[in-house]
């Protein structure tokens, strides 16, 4: 940071305009225009490498400006935003919580009266120096030894903060509403309950070792690493992005049968945007900060900045009540610390269907959360997850509706992990998680509700209520799902589950791949082979390559493929196929009958053709 020191007889400033960084924050937190005599004047302009530790250069600025300002005698100071002092300036961001940070140092001391000027306005300003020895001082201020102020070097929000001193009380709530503290809790018939209890907490979310989804993800030719890219953000494969797809199809379809109005919003925001850069603050979460025309922008975390934004726009009554967006956010950002990173588990970039619901009260409210707890359950089952359930609490909340947090336990159906804060760290009061315990025991959020009491006001998000007045609703934020990519982890991690205990693994059949392999016992069957995939309207592959039949059908196993359909002369003779399945069993059937086993097994679910040549010789390797 340089630092100019002017000890002066008069200073005046005024605000003549906006630069491409102006922030209208700081108009709250500085002054348009003002005039001081007698007074040390501190003309300010971060640099690079500041951010490295904000406190030590604050520090020593302060050691600065309060020696010289007890020296000439003055208890008037002038804090004014200077960029001409540096050809190497720091981001505006950065400048701003460096001038924030003075400011309060300096008023804390209480001998002081402090006039800042605004960061980010061209202003104009008059001043006559003293003209002694001590009048005229220029300092360069360098950070000391970089504090561990995130695994990245990036400000933490006061949310993550609040997030590491967190208290709280845990309780077992059953499904007939009986609390019982966890120590007395018999987990026998939930051990994976036990095991999310043990989780949160621990305190850590690092992970020692690779879970095992990640040499399948890899093997099985879905998602890999991209080398190229930030870590946490990966490249899918055909077989693995046709998955996705199905997935984010399927979500999509629920909550759009729900009510969910699907909108699309932008993927980075301002980050000195009034009303944006507080819920920062409110959210825990880190992120991805990038430069365009020396103003900063955010890439967002959630799909909660556009649609807080829309609903701003939207003219709404008590009648549109409760009201739901809807948005599949293709890219979500957080940047994770790297120690926390585990493939497909916590990754930096993902996939997140996000809806969002105003309630005109607590009454609605509760309903709509019964109601997408309901269809997240409906989710975890298209899937075939099993989850346990934790829901977190402000106690005044859970003492006020106590039939709602019991009937919230029964409808899961499962006994409950309970967490109760005495105050409210963040902007909701009460929040329900189904979470996946994987092969290393560690737990994963997935499906997600809760419900907002700051946003609607933040945002001045309002409807018009029966008497004509404007009121604030309450805001449900709900992922019936969670990350999709995540559900992908939750799926693979299950089935290397069920190997461990000797079981063959296997996708649910809508979202299988491929769910049906053609395999000729000799190439001369051809013809009849084209006749079978043209006839069954699913994703159906043929293995056509010149290998050993053994082989092929052992390569069908390891893709996990529900339906091996072998074909020899006899079979092409009779019109039908001798079908193996998943679970072991071998028989032969005709098609028609084929075909109506498979229907009740796609019921409701999404199709999408397969993204590969049908002909396994055709096929490029992905992964070698």
């Amino acid at each position: 940071m340089r630092i100019l020191l002017i000890h002066a007889d008069r200073f005046t400033f005024r605000v003549t305009g906006e630069t491409s960084v102006a922030m209208p924050s700081e108009l709250e937190k500085a002054s348009r225009e003002g005039e001081v005599s007698e007074s040390l004047v501190v003309f300010v302009a971060a640099e690079k490498g500041d951010d490295a530790n904000v406190d030590s250069v604050v520090i020593q600025v302060i050691k600065e400006v309060s020696s010289l300002a007890d020296q000439v005698g003055t208890d008037q100071i002038v804090i004014y935003p200077y960029a001409q002092l540096s050809s190497t300036l720091s981001s505006p961001r950065v400048a701003v919580r460096l001038l924030d940070k003075i400011c309060q140092a300096l008023q804390a001391t209480n001998h002081y009266k402090i006039l800042r000027a605004p960061f980010g306005y061209y202003k104009s300003f008059d001043i006559a120096c003293k003209g002694h020895p001590l009048s005229e001082l220029a300092k360069t201020i360098t950070s000391a030894k970089p504090s561990k102020v995130s695994a990245e070097g990036e400000e933490e929000s006061e949310a993550l903060k609040a997030e590491k001193v967190l208290k709280s009380q845990w309780v077992v709530l059953t499904s007939d509403g009986e609390q019982v503290l966890p120590e007395d809790f018999s987990f026998s018939t939930r051990p994976n309950l036990e095991r999310l209890y043990r989780y949160e907490t621990s305190g850590t979310r690092v992970s020692d070792q690779a879970p095992p989804h990640i040499e399948l993800m890899r093997r099985m030719e879905l998602v890999d690493y991209e080398p190229g890219a930030d870590p946490g953000n990966f490249r899918w494969y055909p077989k693995g992005q046709l998955m996705k797809r199905l997935a984010e199809t399927y979500v999509s379809g629920l909550v759009v049968d729900h009510g969910g109005m699907q909108v699309e919003t932008p993927i980075m925001y301002d980050y000195q945007h009034p009303k944006l850069s507080l819920y920062l603050q409110r959210f825990p979460a880190r992120q991805y900060v990038l430069l365009s025309d020396q103003k900063e922008y955010f890439l967002r975390f959630a799909a909660c900045f556009g649609q807080y934004l829309i609903q701003h726009n939207m003219q709404i009554s008590h009648h549109h009540l409760p009201c739901k967006l809807y948005e599949l956010t293709h890219y979500s950002f957080r940047r994770e610390q790297s120690g926390e990173l585990a493939g497909l588990k916590r990754l930096r970039t993902f996939t997140m269907p996000d809806l969002h619901t105003l309630a005109k009260d607590v009454e609605q409210a509760k309903k709509e959360f019964i109601e997408q707890t309901y269809l997240a359950i409906q989710c975890m089952e298209g899937f075939e997850l099993d989850f346990e359930v934790a829901i977190r609490f402000v106690r005044s909340f859970a003492d006020e509706n106590p039939s709602f947090v019991r009937e919230l336990a029964s409808c899961c159906g499962r006994p409950a992990l309970i967490e109760t804060w005495d105050e409210r760290f963040f902007y909701f009061v009460a929040k329900l998680e189904f979470n996946f315990i994987d092969a290393l025991d560690k737990a994963a959020c997935l499906s997600t509700v809760l419900i907002d009491v700051e946003n609607t006001e933040r945002f001045d998000i309002t409807y018009v209520d029966n008497k004509g007045e404007k009121q604030y609703p309450l805001l449900l934020h709900a992922s019936i799902s969670g990350s999709i990519d995540r559900v992908l982890y939750a799926i693979l991690e299950a089935q290397a589950m069920r190997m461990r205990k000797g079981q063959k693994a296997a996708f649910p059949f809508w979202l299988a791949p491929t769910q049906l392999r053609l395999v000729p016992v000799s190439e001369k069957l051809d013809a009849a082979c084209r006749d079978v995939l043209e006839k069954v309207p699913c994703r159906i592959d043929y293995d056509d390559r010149d290998i050993p039949m053994g082989r092929k059908i052992r390569d069908a196993e390891r893709e996990w493929i529900p339906y091996i359909l072998v074909l020899g002369a006899k079979e092409a003779a009779e019109q039908c196929l001798n079908v193996r399945t998943r679970d072991g069993s071998q028989r032969k059937m005709v098609l028609p009958e084929l075909l109506a086993e498979i229907e009740p097994q796609m019921k409701g679910k999404p199709f999408f053709e397969l993204p590969l040549p049908k002909r396994l010789s055709g096929r490029p390797i992905f992964v070698g």
